[in-house]
């Protein structure tokens, strides 16, 4: 993966995804990990929206273009084809309205690039069956009363959405790996059951 070893593994492959030179909105950017390192290495025109200001603010002292707000907010003042790729980064499950959000992103980004926790990895479907209760994992940690996702995806489940919101995928990339983790693979094999995230390039279907 050469220059990207230095970013979590999940953002590696999606910063080997985008073209030098361009225009790239990143929704919760967190610390601004992957914006810093496509300014550096692809020389693209950056911008963030996170809606921590901690986050925001650290993003910020790094000298990125960051907005602290609420992206299902701040979206909406973009005009038409801002942007070549919007990157939506483990946030997908957070969304209150996905469908309502990706029709904005279609509008303001050429491609946009989703990434977010697999619930259908083998060791969550063991949880439920085996011992029946709520499922955790590195990748959703949180017990379900105290968890900030209001969604739980699987890969199967995001194809479907995608065909039935207008959306065509034009890439898929399943991998193994944990939160945090510069370390992990690209799962090809019975991605459904093996892949801890799934990330997702897809544009809007030409009508």
């Amino acid at each position: 993966m050469g220059l990207t070893e230095n970013i979590r593994f999940d953002l590696q492959i999606i910063g080997s995804i985008i073209r030098p030179g361009s225009k790239v909105l990143d929704l919760g950017c967190g610390n601004g990990d992957l914006l810093a390192w496509l300014e550096k290495n692809k020389n693209i025109r950056g911008t963030g929206i996170e809606q921590n200001e901690e986050r925001a603010a650290c993003c910020i002292a790094r000298g990125l273009s960051v907005l602290q707000g609420d992206l299902n907010e701040e979206v909406d003042d973009y005009p038409d084809c801002s942007f070549d790729y919007v990157i939506l980064s483990q946030t997908l499950q957070q969304v209150f309205e996905p469908a309502k959000l990706l029709h904005s992103l279609a509008r303001i980004g050429g491609k946009v690039i989703v990434s977010f926790p697999n619930f259908s990895h083998y060791s969550i479907r063991a949880q439920l069956f085996f011992k029946g209760i709520a499922p955790r994992s590195d990748q959703l940690p949180y017990s379900w009363y105290d968890s900030p996702n209001i969604r739980v995806i699987t890969l199967k489940d995001f194809r479907k959405f995608s065909r039935d919101v207008g959306y065509t995928i034009v890439r898929e990339t399943a991998i193994n790996t944990n939160p945090q983790n510069h370390m992990g693979h690209v799962v090809r094999f019975l991605t459904d059951l093996r892949a801890t995230y799934g990330i997702f390039v897809i544009e809007k279907q030409h009508e």
